[in-house]
């Protein structure tokens, strides 16, 4: 009752909770952004840097299987420190992550949102009971439907491991969700049009902490082809940081 099995440093197995909605050979990419993040906590760890940038590109769809995630250092430093890391399944390269870690330090800090409240447990929705990704996570709606289309905001939590016999941490749950913004946003039906984020950026201005994220999100959809998923970050205490998507757009 894993999302991933570890098989040798850098290697893993995906197992069924890892399923995206679009196809059940393919994973979500929120489990595979937290791996990711899993991966570079381990990279190089400096104590008091703290992870405030993670940047996704996507390839290709990343199937359920055995996958390989290479992690390097791009630029190593006291204050600030970048790193890369990249996805592999069957010797092709299927996303491509860069991470910045910036040091902690005393600051002023500025007034920031509060979160929206998390509802009490509601009855499960295909969202929570339909694929992989979403049997392993309970949601809440705090703003519209899992059926609605328009702008919601949800809050989220893991009901297992990320890996097996490993801690997950609170940056790791974030990473988990923080795809799930165009999913929770729809503005097209699901069953007419094909909606899929290339990309994932989320930008953190302090550390998430707890196990509920939620994501406050919004999608627009251009004329051409692409659109925009644009989801406020929160944990309990309050508002954290960014994430957005560039979606590629397509009928079915």
């Amino acid at each position: 009752m894993s999302m991933y099995t570890r098989l040798a440093p850098g290697r893993y197995q995906a197992t069924e909770h890892t399923q995206g909605p679009w196809d059940p050979a393919t994973q979500h990419m929120g489990p595979v952004t937290a791996l990711i993040a899993h991966e570079l906590a381990m990279t190089a760890p400096r104590p008091g840097l703290e992870l405030s940038r993670l940047a996704v590109d996507v390839f290709a769809p990343v199937p359920v299987g055995e996958l390989e995630v290479r992690t390097d250092v791009v630029r190593d430093g006291k204050r600030v420190q970048c790193l890369s890391a990249a996805v592999f399944c069957g010797g092709r390269e299927h996303a491509r992550a860069s991470a910045w870690r910036i040091r902690e330090a005393a600051t002023p800090a500025t007034a920031a949102q509060a979160p929206p409240p998390l509802p009490d447990a509601t009855t499960d929705s295909w969202l929570s009971t339909g694929f992989g990704y979403g049997r392993a996570t309970e949601w809440r709606f705090a703003r519209g439907t899992p059926m609605a289309v328009g702008p919601a905001a949800a809050w989220g939590r893991i009901r297992m491991p990320l890996v097996e016999g490993e801690e997950i941490t609170p940056a790791e749950r974030l990473a988990l969700f923080a795809d799930s913004g165009n999913g929770i946003s729809f503005a097209l039906d699901f069953d007419t049009h094909l909606f899929v984020n290339v990309d994932l950026t989320i930008s953190l201005f302090r550390s998430p902490a707890g196990e509920w994220i939620c994501l406050d999100a919004e999608t627009v959809i251009g004329p051409s082809g692409r659109g925009l998923t644009r989801s406020t970050l929160y944990d309990r205490d309050g508002e954290v940081g960014t994430a957005t998507q560039t979606l590629f757009v397509t009928p079915r």
